[in-house]
């Protein structure tokens, strides 16, 4: 299946042979990691070219849709243009990604190495992401990315041959399933359009993280207590997450905190409201939402711990406690209320109390 319509994201290496500086950002061979993801990337379900057209037309059309109901939820984004996703295949993902992670990284100050080394680490980084990319290539949806388009301004990305594969692996309707996929991304277009600092801080926190990095001998220190948390209590495996946080020094510690704070909300916001659309718009999203929950849960033991490895099993948790949150939320102050999370980063919720929504409340008032 080919639906990728809109052409070839170009993406561009930032650090050519030509520049011997050091440079700033992630030592990543950016081009690279987009070549090695579309080649190791499985090709899409074989469907009918007629077929694929149907389909990419009715994304770009159900994502302007859903944003619309979106909208009548929350009570975000009056006034702004109900604008259609770029709907691409797997290949066309991979290269949006980079050059979306390209720019969100861009402004850290990472420490500065001699050119040769860092060729040498951005090459082999390159590679490791291509074929985490790869791995996701096959299973995304869809994505919002806030920085990613021509301009920089944030782009809404459906990957039409993963919806198809994954309306046959659900046995659910077709029209239903897509609009219900949009619902979710469009409202993270919604979170970051309509929320004027919203883009700015999240750049920031991830500026941040990355330019807080340790040197390696002081992650070393934390690697025996780090793998004791992994073995967990009376034997059972632990986090992945947890693994990751102790390797951070206390600094990291707290920007890493703030920013899976509003990832988790973020997340669980768009989980929220794609089913407080409810049945009118999307007649079957109780059975949409339960078979597409138990596919997050499933797969084989290979692909279970691949997902574990990658802290994909983490990130589902975050749906749930971020979409608790917002349920809980809402029942009590309703959806003015939810939506005062968006007025500052002051009233964004701590982890604390994401997982203690009433203390939110109490603070927030």
């Amino acid at each position: 299946m080919q639906p990728d319509a809109t052409g070839p994201a170009t993406v561009t290496d930032p650090a050519p042979a030509s520049d011997r500086r050091a440079a700033r950002g992630l030592p990543v061979n950016w081009s690279l990691a987009a070549s090695t993801a579309t080649r190791l990337m499985p090709a899409g379900p074989r469907t009918t070219p007629a077929a694929a057209r149907e389909l990419v037309e009715r994304l770009r059309t159900d994502s302007a849709r859903a944003e619309g109901h979106v909208r009548e939820v929350t009570g975000l984004g009056a006034g702004l243009p109900l604008l259609p996703a770029d709907v691409l295949d797997r290949p066309a993902w991979a290269r949006a990604a980079t050059e979306g992670m390209n720019a969100l990284t861009s402004g850290a100050e990472l420490p500065a190495s001699p050119w040769p080394l860092r060729s040498v680490t951005a090459a082999g980084s390159g590679v490791q992401l291509g074929a985490l990319l790869a791995y996701l290539g096959a299973r995304v949806l869809g994505q919002y990315d806030p920085f990613g388009g021509p301009d920089g301004a944030g782009r809404l990305i459906v990957v039409a041959p993963n919806v198809h594969a994954a309306t046959g692996t659900l046995g659910v309707d077709g029209e239903q399933f897509g609009l219900w996929v949009c619902l979710h991304e469009a409202t993270h277009r919604l979170q970051f359009t309509a929320v004027p600092w919203l883009r700015d801080h999240f750049a920031g926190l991830v500026t941040e993280l990355l330019s807080l990095q340790e040197p390696d001998t002081a992650k070393l220190t934390r690697l025996p207590e780090a793998i004791r948390s992994m073995r967990g209590e009376n034997g059972e495996k632990g986090d992945v997450l947890a693994l990751v946080e102790l390797l951070q020094g206390p600094e990291q510690r707290a920007v890493l905190d703030r920013l899976l704070a509003l990832s988790t909300l973020l997340e669980g916001h768009a989980d929220h409201v794609m089913d407080a659309v409810g049945p009118d718009v999307v007649p079957d999203v109780a059975v949409i939402r339960r078979r597409f929950t138990e596919r997050r849960r499933g797969g084989g033991l290979v692909d279970r711990l691949l997902r574990t490895l990658l802290g994909v099993e983490a990130k589902m948790r975050q749906y749930a406690v971020g979409a608790a949150f917002c349920r809980e939320i809402e029942a009590a102050v309703g959806m003015d209320g939810l939506n005062r999370v968006w007025e500052s980063p002051q009233t964004l919720p701590t982890r604390a109390e994401l997982a203690e929504p009433q203390a939110w409340l109490r603070r927030a008032g």
